[in-house]
């Protein structure tokens, strides 16, 4: 079987520690304990950020992706070495793999002195999004944060993509902020929200009138279905008009010890934490982490998909997409530019 090639939409592949050794992880309560944790592991590291990120990277290319998303932390804590360290991977996948990165200020934008300085040096030194976190939990600040984002994304013409942990009616007044202020702005389909959290629970009143004001704005949904992380109601997304693809997430970080940087994994666990069973359901799953991602993050690898004559294509031994995401299977062959990738150490 022949089928267009993978897209993740939301990976941090400066955190992870794919071919490097295990890390031992510690108990955290909250957002800010993980968000702790994981710079104390980061400054621990011993391998470079090129090295590791080159490591799953290559891993995920292997695995049939051919464009990635990659959120990779800014800050004074370490300056703008992973926002090098995973352009310099890129650079050596380029043939094979487009990569998107985002700067993203992990802890902290207004609320940590001096990343707002890096954020727009990074945006001359490879990134290619401005990213946000959290404007009310980690900032403390939804107007001030959201200002800034979107100065950095005009001022350099470049799209916005917020992580957005925060649940419940806060989570949603903040969506609907981000909403008004993405049409105000002209940003209509520039802007990404990854997870999502506050989105996920259908029996919330606001609901419905926060993903209309989001299909209005053109706001996409990055989704990762990890561990025990709410997923969205995929068919209620559909009804309102927001658009939804799917990512990695962390993988083997200090967030999670889970993750394998294939998105064949990642479209069955969104298919199993959804309760996916026909095969339009499961077909929705395989399209959310191909052509969905493609068309949120521009591949025309992938968007061009025109099948077994197409030269850049993934090749299966099964028969139909909800076989392939039911068994993980993993692809015969990658093919890019006509030929077979074979990745060099």
């Amino acid at each position: 079987m022949i089928t267009p090639g993978f897209v993740d939409v939301h990976i941090h592949p400066d955190k992870t520690t794919w071919g490097s050794g295990w890390m031992s992880r510690v108990p955290a309560q909250t957002l800010t304990d993980i968000i702790g944790n994981d710079l104390r592991a980061q400054l621990a590291f011993q391998d470079s950020v090129e090295d590791r990120a080159y490591a799953l990277m290559s891993h995920a290319v292997l695995n049939g992706t051919m464009a990635m998303r990659a959120h990779v932390d800014v800050g004074p804590q370490i300056g703008l070495r992973n926002m090098h360290g995973v352009r310099a991977a890129a650079e050596r996948l380029a043939p094979f793999l487009q990569v998107q990165v985002v700067a993203f200020p992990q802890f902290g934008l207004l609320s940590n002195p001096g990343t707002l300085d890096l954020m727009e040096a990074s945006l001359a030194e490879g990134a290619d999004l401005v990213g946000g976190i959290d404007p009310e939990s980690v900032d403390g600040d939804l107007h001030g944060h959201l200002d800034a984002v979107y100065a950095l994304a005009n001022k350099h013409g470049r799209d916005v993509d917020i992580h957005l942990h925060d649940v419940g009616a806060d989570g949603l007044a903040q969506l609907s902020v981000i909403a008004e202020r993405t049409v105000a702005e002209g940003m209509q389909g520039r802007v990404t929200i990854g997870h999502g959290f506050a989105l996920c629970d259908a029996s919330h009143p606001d609901l419905g009138s926060t993903l209309d004001a989001m299909a209005e704005a053109g706001i996409w949904m990055a989704t990762c279905a990890l561990g025990a992380d709410p997923v969205p109601d995929l068919d209620l997304f559909e009804k309102h008009g927001v658009k939804v693809a799917l990512g990695s997430d962390g993988v083997r970080d200090a967030w999670s010890p889970f993750g394998t940087g294939s998105m064949m994994d990642r479209a069955h666990l969104l298919g199993y934490r959804t309760g996916a069973s026909t095969d339009a359901e499961l077909e929705r799953c395989f399209r959310l982490a191909t052509s969905a991602g493609a068309e949120l993050i521009g591949s025309a690898e992938v968007k061009n998909f025109s099948g077994p004559e197409s030269v850049d294509r993934l090749e299966f031994a099964a028969n139909s997409i909800p076989e392939l995401v039911v068994d993980r299977s993993a692809p015969l062959r990658v093919v890019r530019g006509g030929r077979a990738v074979a990745l060099q150490a």
